[in-house]
C-alpha cells in the first residue's frame, strides 16, 4: 500500500520542480528590513473556517466565550523560542519543522521520509503536505489547518494540491508584512498563561529572562516533567542521574539522595512559577515498595545491574508516591498521562529520535492500580490536585467513576489521538453522564506549534454546541456559566490557587 501511495505522490514531485516557487531567501531578506508590523486583530472569526454550532443558542453560548483569554496549562512550546522571538521564515517552517501530527499524516498517505523529516527543502515538504491534507477527509488536521489559515493569515481557501502554491505565497507574504514571530502569534491568540514542559535538570534560564521582560504579556512558567527520573531501565539512566545530581548540587548514591535532589529541584521550579507536574511514560505501577526495597533496587539500577520486573515495578510505585506527596506539600497540580506506547517503530526511532510520530495508543489496564495509588495518598492527607488523561478511550468510564470517589481528582480533556471532534464530544458526554461536567479543567494544546492555539477555539465551539443541544431554555444563564467555566474560569482558578 505504501508503494502505491509513493507512486501516487510522484506527480507532486514533478509539480514541485515545475511550479514557480516563492523565493524564500528574498522573503527572509525582507524580514530584516524595518517593516512596521500591522496591528493584528485580536480574535478573527474562526467559524468562517470550521463551524460546528448547530443551534442559535449554541452560537449565543459561543459568543459569550470566544473572546476569553487562553490558559494553556500543558504544552511543549520552547521557552527559548519565545524569548528570542525570531520572525518565522515561511509557513513550512511554522507547520512542518517539528509537528509529528502532520508527519504521521504524511507517512500514512505514503509520502517518502525525505519530504517529511528528510533533507528536502521546506517548499517541497509543504507541497507534499498540502496534497496529503487535501485528501485527508475526516482527519482533525484538516480542521486545524483551516482554522490556522483563517485565524492567523486571513486565508479562507482549503489547502490541497491545487491551492498549495497560492496559499504558500499568501501566507509567506503575511509572515513578512506582519513579521510574525512566537510572541506575536501568542498575542494574536490572546494567550494569558503558558505552562511549558521541562525536565528537572533544566536551568530554566529562558523562563527567568521571560519573567524579566515586560514586553511579554503572557505569563510563561515551567512544568516539572519526571519521565527521565522513572525511566530507570534506559541505557543512559546513570548519566541522567549524574546530571540531576549536578543540577541539584547533591551527589546521588542512593534513594535518600535522589529524594533530596528531586525536592530541591521542585523548589527551584516552584520559585520560578511552576504550578504543574507531569508524567507520560508507558504503564502504571501495580505495587509500592517500602524505602529499603526501593533503595536496594535504585542502587542496582545505578550500577546498571539487571532488576526483576516486580522489583522495578515496586520502585516505580515508591517514586510515584514520593512525587505525589512532594507535589501536595507545594500545592502543585499532578498530571498523569496514561495508556501510551512510546517509540513503537524501533528502526525509525534510531533514524529520527523521539517525538517524531512513532508513539501510539497503549493497552488499557486495570484502573485499580491508579485507585490504590490515589487512595494511599488520600489516606495520608497527601493527595495533590490531580488531572488524569488517557490515550485509550476505553478507560474513560472506569476513570471518571474512580475520579468521582476522590475530591480534587478529575479527568482531563481528550488527549492526543483523542482530541478530535468525536473524541471531545465523547469526553463531555461521559463526564456529564457519570460525574459533573463542570469538573473539567478545560482545553490545552499539548503542542509544539505556536499556531495551535486555534484548537482552543475548536474546543470552545464543541463545548457550546454540546451544551446548546442539552438546554431547553434559550435564556438559560446557567449554561453560560458552565461554558465560561469550561473554556476559561476553571483553568484560571487552578493556576491561581
Amino acid at each position: 500500500m505504501a508503494e502505491s501511495k509513493d507512486k501516487k505522490t510522484q506527480g507532486t514531485a514533478k509539480t514541485v520542480k515545475t511550479v514557480k516557487t516563492a523565493d524564500t531567501k528574498k522573503v527572509a531578506a525582507k524580514t530584516t528590513k524595518t517593516v512596521a508590523a500591522k496591528k493584528v486583530q485580536a480574535k478573527p472569526d474562526c467559524t468562517k473556517a470550521v463551524d460546528v454550532l448547530k443551534t442559535k443558542y449554541a452560537r449565543k453560548l459561543y459568543d459569550s466565550v470566544k473572546d476569553l483569554p487562553i490558559i494553556d496549562y500543558h504544552c511543549h512550546l520552547c521557552p527559548k523560542e519565545i524569548y528570542e522571538d525570531k520572525p518565522f521564515t515561511d509557513i513550512g517552517e511554522m507547520w512542518l519543522a517539528g509537528d509529528h501530527y502532520k508527519w504521521r499524516l504524511m507517512r500514512a498517505y505514503g509520502i517518502d521520509e525525505k519530504y517529511i523529516t528528510g533533507d528536502a527543502d521546506m517548499h517541497e515538504k509543504f507541497m507534499y503536505f498540502a496534497k496529503a491534507v487535501g485528501e485527508a477527509y475526516g482527519n482533525p488536521i484538516n480542521d486545524w489547518v483551516a482554522l490556522e489559515l483563517e485565524f492567523f493569515f486571513g486565508i479562507s481557501l482549503p489547502l490541497n494540491e491545487d491551492t498549495a502554491q497560492q496559499i504558500w505565497d499568501k501566507a509567506n507574504e503575511v509572515i513578512v508584512q506582519k513579521q510574525l514571530s512566537p510572541r506575536k502569534l501568542i498575542a494574536m491568540a490572546n494567550v494569558e498563561y503558558i505552562a511549558t514542559t521541562d525536565d528537572p535538570c533544566d536551568s530554566l534560564e529562558y523562563h527567568e529572562l521571560i519573567a524579566k521582560d515586560d514586553s511579554i504579556k503572557a505569563k510563561v512558567v515551567p512544568s516539572f516533567r519526571v519521565d527521565n527520573i522513572v525511566l530507570a531501565k534506559d541505557k543512559n539512566y546513570t548519566d541522567y542521574i549524574a546530571r540531576l545530581g549536578e543540577a541539584s548540587g547533591i551527589k546521588i548514591k542512593g534513594l535518600e539522595d535522589l529524594e533530596q535532589a528531586v525536592a530541591k529541584r521542585m523548589d527551584y521550579f516552584v520559585a520560578r512559577g511552576c504550578k504543574f507536574s507531569d508524567i507520560g511514560v508507558q504503564g502504571f505501577p501495580e505495587s509500592i515498595s517500602d524505602f529499603k526495597e526501593a533503595d536496594k533496587t535504585f542502587k542496582s539500577l545505578l550500577k546498571s545491574k539487571e532488576v526483576e520486573d516486580k522489583e522495578y515495578d515496586g520502585f516505580l510505585g515508591y517514586l510515584y508516591t514520593f512525587f505525589g506527596k512532594e507535589y501536595a506539600k507545594r500545592k502543585m497540580v499532578m498530571q498523569l498521562h496514561l495508556a501510551v506506547t512510546r517509540n513503537s517503530n524501533s528502526a525509525m526511532f534510531k533514524q529520527c529520535g523521539k517525538d517524531a510520530g512513532f508513539d501510539c495508543v497503549g493497552d488499557s489496564f486495570d484502573v485499580a492500580r491508579i485507585r490504590r495509588y490515589i487512595d494511599n495518598l488520600n489516606s495520608e492527607n497527601s493527595l495533590p490536585k490531580t488531572i488524569i488523561y488517557t490515550l485509550n478511550p476505553t478507560m474513560y468510564y472506569p476513570l471518571v467513576t474512580m475520579c468521582g470517589a476522590f475530591r480534587n481528582v478529575v479527568l482531563g480533556i481528550s488527549w492526543w489521538f483523542c482530541d478530535h471532534k468525536r473524541g471531545m464530544y465523547e469526553t463531555l458526554e461521559t463526564l456529564s453522564e457519570l460525574s459533573h461536567i463542570s469538573s473539567l479543567v478545560g482545553m490545552l494544546t499539548d503542542s509544539r506549534s505556536f499556531l495551535s492555539y486555534t484548537r482552543h477555539d475548536y474546543y470552545r465551539q464543541i463545548v457550546c454546541d454540546f451544551l446548546g443541544g442539552l438546554v431547553r431554555d434559550d435564556e438559560d444563564k446557567y449554561a453560560v456559566n458552565v461554558a465560561k467555566a469550561l473554556c476559561y474560569q476553571n483553568a484560571k482558578n487552578l493556576v491561581e490557587e
